[in-house]
């Protein structure tokens, strides 16, 4: 299982490939979430999202002769960028099936780094993955439930630590869970005194339920949220336990905090980011996280790959 030393050897293993992006104090929205405001922005990382890092680890520590043979995976857009991107500096092909709803700007950022795209329908992306692995003897490179991907999603709590060491909380997106698995065990087996808070879509709330009924639950193929990068409809096997154990509480946001959240973050905050990212000051928003005024918080902003054809979804919302 995924452990503090995996993280750091992760850290070690990717930096040359990667940046240590900012953390930022945003003054302005203290006063919307209540307590002292801090993003860290993976949306300035290559590819444009954290999904860089755990794709880089994974693949550098696959062999060669299965590097040889090909890289396929399954995405709604950032982990596939990644994969492209990771593969590309390994000298491996990459193929990535993705959601045929998914984002022209995600298409198109996996397309530039060479890879090979398959549409699929939403619900059956990662099963055709799985098959065409098979068939083909492609390495299959889960999103987050793979102990390589969590550790190098890991590496960027080990830099907030280093930026914050008196951070309070943090608050995370959680889709499958590779980032909050990560970011949790690097935290809690370095300061258990932090809490770890994940957020989902009310629409697609797999933690929730299952953590609620004690063991993990699929959501409906019809369950959807406009927070495209969080439409996985169950835990990882592998992620489950570690959520579980490490994180404090998991809770929930409507579709329209979401939004209104995309839009806070943009006018207020003065930065831009994808809708999934901003889901972290939605909870604020929602009312499921509620902090003091001294407490320092800081919201996992996970990726900055949103298309202007986006912007229609929140542009009429008021603050």
């Amino acid at each position: 299982m995924i452990t503090i030393r995996s993280i750091y050897e992760a850290q070690k293993r990717i930096s040359p490939y990667i940046y240590q992006t900012p953390l930022l104090r945003l003054h302005n929205l203290d006063r919307y979430l209540g307590c002292q405001v801090y993003a860290k922005m993976e949306s300035m990382q290559k590819t444009n999202s954290f999904k860089v890092r755990g794709a880089l680890n994974a693949l550098l520590t696959l062999p060669q002769d299965a590097l040889a043979r090909g890289i396929i995976t399954a995405s709604s857009g950032n982990h596939g960028k990644a994969i492209a991107y990771a593969a590309q500096q390994v000298g491996a092909k990459a193929r990535v099936v993705v959601p045929d709803n998914a984002p022209k700007v995600k298409v198109q950022g996996i397309q530039s780094y060479g890879a090979e795209i398959i549409y699929s329908v939403p619900s059956e992306r990662f099963d055709l993955a799985k098959q065409l692995s098979e068939e083909h003897s492609w390495s299959f490179v889960s999103p987050f439930d793979d102990v390589a991907i969590m550790a190098g999603q890991g590496t960027a709590a080990l830099e907030i630590l280093e930026q914050l060491p008196d951070v309070a909380y943090l608050i995370v997106p959680i889709g499958g869970g590779g980032l909050i698995s990560g970011v949790s065990v690097a935290v809690k087996e370095t300061n258990p005194q932090i809490k770890v808070i994940g957020v989902e879509p009310t629409a697609v709330a797999r933690y929730t339920r299952s953590l609620a009924a004690g063991h993990p639950v699929t959501m409906p193929k019809t369950a959807k949220s406009v927070a495209d990068g969080l439409q996985t409809l169950a835990p990882g096997e592998l992620n489950y336990p570690i959520v579980e154990k490490y994180v404090d509480e998991v809770v929930t946001v409507d579709e329209e905090n979401i939004l209104t959240a995309t839009k806070l973050f943009l006018t207020e905050g003065k930065l831009l980011a994808e809708i999934s990212s901003c889901i972290t000051l939605g909870a604020f928003l929602q009312g499921a996280v509620s902090l003091r005024p001294t407490d320092k918080a800081v919201l996992f902003i996970s990726g900055g790959n949103i298309g202007m054809d986006q912007f229609e979804k929140f542009a009429s919302i008021s603050i």
